[in-house]
């Protein structure tokens, strides 16, 4: 897995990009959170849950209907997250699984349950560029800095220049309607 911070570069790419009126800063917060809650998954360690188990790490929280159901929810408190119901469910569901879908860039681990719970099959993308994360106890070490290298080239610089290429054409078009 990328670090759980990592996770939440992709709706801060995009929130960022389309800026606060389209993407409200609690909107935003929503969906960073909904990128990195699928990691909680490892609390299933603590009660015996397997890896490789539909609950385990990278089972069930790491699927479309996850995501979904991450976007309902958003959807149900569209008026406290300052948005609609769809661009609440959009975002927030997109958000959610951005984590699977960079979970399948990794290079280690079982692949991701993408489609639970009609299958527990765990895939990985055709590339596989992204060093996986160690857990916790070895992250502050010298694989913990080649992983967040790995993350900065390949989460990173493509979520700068999403924001760039959302921002730009949003700000030329906001300057063009205050003339």
């Amino acid at each position: 897995m990328p670090t759980v911070f990592a996770h939440a570069l992709v709706p801060a790419a995009i929130g960022l990009g389309l800026g606060r009126r389209r993407i409200p800063p609690r909107l935003l917060l929503a969906g960073a959170m909904a990128a990195m809650l699928p990691d909680a998954d490892v609390v299933a360690f603590k009660f015996g849950i397997a890896y490789a188990d539909a609950l385990g790490h990278r089972g069930a929280s790491h699927s479309i209907v996850f995501a979904l159901v991450m976007g309902a929810l958003a959807a149900l408190f569209r008026r406290s997250l300052r948005t609609t119901a769809m661009g609440a469910f959009l975002f927030v569901g997109l958000s959610a699984l951005s984590h699977p879908l960079l979970d399948m860039l990794t290079n280690g681990g079982l692949g991701v349950a993408l489609l639970w719970p009609w299958s527990e099959q765990r895939f990985f993308a055709p590339w596989q560029v992204i060093e996986v994360s160690p857990f916790a106890h070895r992250f502050f070490s010298a694989r913990g800095v080649e992983v967040l290298l790995s993350e900065a080239r390949w989460i990173g610089l493509p979520a700068l220049l999403l924001t760039a290429t959302l921002a730009v054409p949003r700000r030329l078009w906001e300057r063009r309607q205050s003339r």
